[in-house]
């Protein structure tokens, strides 16, 4: 049965029940269906959370090597120290990403929060009050002014009722309701004759019987989205497993390739074996770059913060600077979300801007004079503060008379008003009767102007439906007014449709794009940033605006809820890219949206403030909710909070987000070529019969200190100033594009060569065949080599006093980690634990000379490569 078509009639009848309500026994039986409650989605377990996390694959390589070094532990082959060690770093990693996961799943929690907790019901002929989950299909609900709607209904009565459906709609304009039977339609804006769960009665009343409780209403259909809607990983989530996925391929070939050559061909027993299967999962997993990837996602945080955008989820730092589609929510965010007058006609003129200065003698104050007068809306001061009330299209009429520097109060000293014809739906006018100072009575009525009581002859028509259609082609809402001054006052009841009047003129109101927004648009194009309007406003309207704002062109088509339900999720995706706005459309709409975008390889965000945005936001790779007109639904659903509601901030986070991005290539860059390095390091000195290099503590030491570190302060590198010139990070891009294969290829190149003379010259030649001489030589070189090649790595661009003058924190960090990786190599204490010995000084000439050379290298690798790409830039 459709609800909308049918009659009261049909309605109580097929939910068997009837104006004077439900009876007891008819309660009772219903309410075994469930309570008018939302349910939450289930959630994993702790144990759960760490058996996901321990199944990645760089964890599980230092699971492995726990497992294998305390083995050897307890059999006596090696000290507690590695596993202790290794097992120290294994927990870390896994506690920071269970923590980052902990701001997870509120939103649900939130959108329950928005359950009415009593309502006004007839059962058993009595008004009584309930609580609101007591609540089942069939009951009568009575609705007042004020009240939230309890559940999902069908008016039976509504008596000049309007209810604010932004949290479902996204529109702010209260929709004016009926009980009349009506076409069936999916849009919720245009079903007239119900009432939803979670909006707002701005006026009027009504009776309601309930269709719907719980998880079956319209907002339980949101909170169903928001339990199905899973998170997708970060782009650098899914580069960093893939990167893991390689480091381990290469880690097990590299142990199978280490193990057959020792044991078979070098004479290690099993233990010996064993040993270097340990040292190498140690040497193949860079385990600070965990550590230091939430180190500098944190650092964007802090930055972020400073600039009005909030990241909840910290993982999605980097994720804003791999933007290349906004999809965002027109009212507040685009727009100034305030109703302003922006035009105004009166006969015979030509249509003018509200910036122009009005004569207080002319006949454009004299239209500003009766607006303001035939309004109900003001400004009130209630503790100290400015309290607005009324609805947005007559606040809009009171801040113009301020512009002109009155006030309807002012005006109301010489025109006090002494009758009314409220505004009535139906008339779609109001009417208001005032004396004047002349002792006459001025009648003024405002409204619709096809319906307001005016006559004019063809030529006044035309001009006034010439204007008419101008204003409604830039979206503007049309109000009208007319006047006229009676001798004596009208007998009865006021009726704004039976006197007629002349016209004042006509006004047109908007919600205006904000001027920075406009900028900004043009910025993330700039940037390959494509911008889409998606809105619950009229089709005409959205397009107006994102012509307006640079996000659409004239001839550029508008997608409705309507034709989208029309199109499959194929022929969706096939066209995704076609559609820039997007008007009338369901929460379901905006994840079809979001997921065809995403089909295209595309990284999307979602702003949105209404609980209807919450499951796009949530199923966006990031999604933002405004943090002054947001719902705390939308808050909790959002990886970012905008402070300020602003467009412009998106944008700015994008930028910041982006920085934060090459800062964290720039780690990857700093640890991996290291790591690739001792690999290969430790296979061909295995290979040339010369033992291991180094043992799995002395590997943690350059992995931990002499890498991470000076790692952790590369994330406060500033931009490399170009980030807004650059197309967007693709999701497919491989981590290694954009030449970091070749540094990374190069850096790793250098240091196994550098490595393996090094150790092989401590050996064999500055020693006995002393391995422990040669291990500190070569612990010292890879480790304070490595740590002033950053300095090539932080910047893109040559080498300059800027480089180093420009990340203190890195330079005084630098500093400290030498100091204590030469003290660990030569205070005797120390350097016995970590199997060190002391040095000759021919042996301290060979390592200061050779801590050097990479950087070196390094450095004219880099500047041939900038030469290269800018011949290569000029010749096309």
């Amino acid at each position: 049965m459709s609800k909308e078509k049918s009659t009261n009639k049909q309605i109580l009848a097929h939910y068997k029940t009837s104006e004077q309500g439900l009876t007891t026994e008819q309660v009772t039986k219903r309410k075994q269906n469930g309570l008018n409650e939302l349910q939450e989605g289930k959630k994993d377990n702790i144990f759960k959370q760490v058996a996901l996390h321990l199944s990645d694959v760089a964890s599980l390589v230092l699971l492995f090597a726990v497992i294998l070094s305390t083995y050897l532990a307890a059999t006596g082959s090696e000290k507690w120290s590695q596993p202790l060690i290794i097992g120290s770093i294994l927990i870390l990693n896994v506690s920071i990403s269970i923590y980052q996961e902990k701001s997870a799943e509120k939103a649900l929690a939130a959108l329950k929060d928005m359950n009415v907790r009593e309502s006004t019901v007839i059962r058993n002929g009595i008004r009584q009050t309930i609580e609101s989950k007591d609540l089942v299909v069939g009951d009568i609900v009575i609705l007042s002014a004020g009240d939230q709607v309890p559940a999902d209904g069908r008016l039976l009565t509504a008596n000049n009722l309007t209810i604010n459906e932004s949290i479902l709609t996204g529109e702010s304009e209260p929709v004016e309701k009926n009980s009349a039977e009506q076409e069936l339609t999916k849009e919720l804006s245009q079903r007239f004759n119900e009432a939803f769960s979670g909006t707002g009665v701005v006026s009027g009343n009504a009776l309601m019987v309930v269709t719907a409780i719980g998880m079956d209403t319209e907002l339980g259909s949101i909170a169903g989205l928001l339990n199905e809607t899973e998170k997708k990983k970060t782009p650098l989530q899914e580069k960093l497993d893939s990167l893991s996925k390689s480091l381990t391929s290469v880690a097990l070939i590299g142990g199978v390739l280490i193990f057959i050559i020792g044991f078979f061909f070098r004479g290690f027993d099993l233990s010996s074996g064993l040993i270097m299967g340990v040292s190498l999962a140690v040497a193949a997993v860079p385990e600070t770059l965990p550590i230091i990837v939430t180190i500098s996602l944190s650092y964007g945080v802090i930055k972020m913060s400073k600039k009005n955008a909030i990241m909840r989820r910290v993982n999605s730092v980097e994720t804003v600077g791999s933007i290349d589609v906004i999809a965002s929510d027109k009212t507040g965010t685009l727009t100034q979300n305030q109703m302003t007058v922006t035009k105004y006609w009166v006969p015979q003129n030509a249509p003018a801007e509200t910036s122009t200065i009005i004569s207080k003698d002319s006949k454009e104050f004299q239209l500003m004079r009766f607006m303001g007068l035939a309004t109900d809306a003001q400004v009130k001061e209630v503790d100290g503060q400015k309290v607005e009330l009324g609805d947005s299209t007559e606040l809009a009429i009171i801040h113009w008379l301020q512009k002109a520097e009155t006030t309807r109060a002012e005006l109301e000293k010489d025109y006090p008003r002494i009758d009314e014809d409220p505004f009535d739906s139906n008339k779609k006018l109001m009417a208001t009767l005032h004396k004047t100072p002349y002792g006459k009575y001025l009648l003024i009525v405002k409204g619709a102007i096809d319906r307001l009581p005016v006559q004019l002859s063809d030529n006044e028509n035309k001009q006034v439906q010439s204007v008419n259609k101008q204003f409604a082609r830039e979206a503007l809402r049309v109000l009208a007014v007319g006047y006229t001054l009676l001798d004596e006052k009208p007998t009865g009841p006021l009726d704004a449709t039976k006197i007629p009047v002349k016209l004042a003129g006509l006004i047109g109101i908007i919600d205006p794009p904000r001027p920075a927004a406009i900028s900004a648009i043009e910025k993330a194009k700039n940037a390959g940033i494509t911008t889409l309007m998606i809105t619950g406003d009229h089709p005409e309207t959205a397009k107006a605006i994102a012509v307006q704002m640079g996000i659409a062109e004239k001839n550029d088509q508008v997608m409705t809820g309507t034709h989208l339900n029309d199109l499959s999720d194929e022929e969706l995706q096939q066209n995704i890219k076609n559609i820039k706005v997007y008007a009338r459309v369901s929460p379901k709409d905006k994840i079809r949206i979001v997921k065809a975008w995403q089909a295209n390889g595309s990284t999307i965000a979602m702003t949105g403030d209404g609980v209807n945005d919450a499951p796009a936001i949530k199923a966006a790779d990031v999604g933002i909710a405004m943090g002054i007109t947001g719902t705390d639904v939308s808050k909790q659903a959002a990886d970012m909070i905008l402070t300020d509601d602003n467009f412009e901030t998106i944008v700015t986070a994008v930028e910041e987000g982006r920085t934060i991005y090459q800062n964290i290539l720039k780690a990857v860059e700093f640890l991996i070529g290291v790591n690739f390095a001792q690999l290969f390091m430790m296979i061909f000195a295995v290979a040339m019969g010369w033992g291991s290099p180094l043992l799995a503590e002395q590997l943690l030491l350059i992995n931990v200190l002499a890498d991470g570190i000076p790692g952790f302060y590369i994330c406060r590198e500033p931009s490399e100033g170009n980030n807004m010139k650059k197309a967007p990070i693709n999701r497919q891009t491989s981590i290694f594009a954009d030449g970091l294969a070749q540094r990374v290829s190069f850096r790793a190149v250098v240091f196994t060569i550098l490595t393996l003379m090094i150790f092989g010259l401590g050996q064999f030649v500055l020693s006995n065949s002393d391995i422990h001489f040669a291990r500190t030589m070569l612990f010292l070189v890879l480790a304070l080599g490595s740590m002033i090649d950053i300095y090539v790595i932080k910047s893109r661009q040559p080498l300059s006093l800027q480089t180093f003058a420009n990340n203190t924190a890195l330079n005084f960090s630098l500093g400290l980690t030498m100091l204590v990786v030469v003290s660990i190599a030569t205070i005797p204490g120390l350097r016995g634990v970590f199997g060190f010995t002391a040095l000759s000084d021919l042996a301290w000439v060979f390592v200061i000379i050779s801590v050097f050379i990479p950087a070196i290298l390094l450095e004219i690798n880099k500047r041939w490569t900038l030469r290269r790409e800018t011949e290569l830039a000029l010749s096309e």
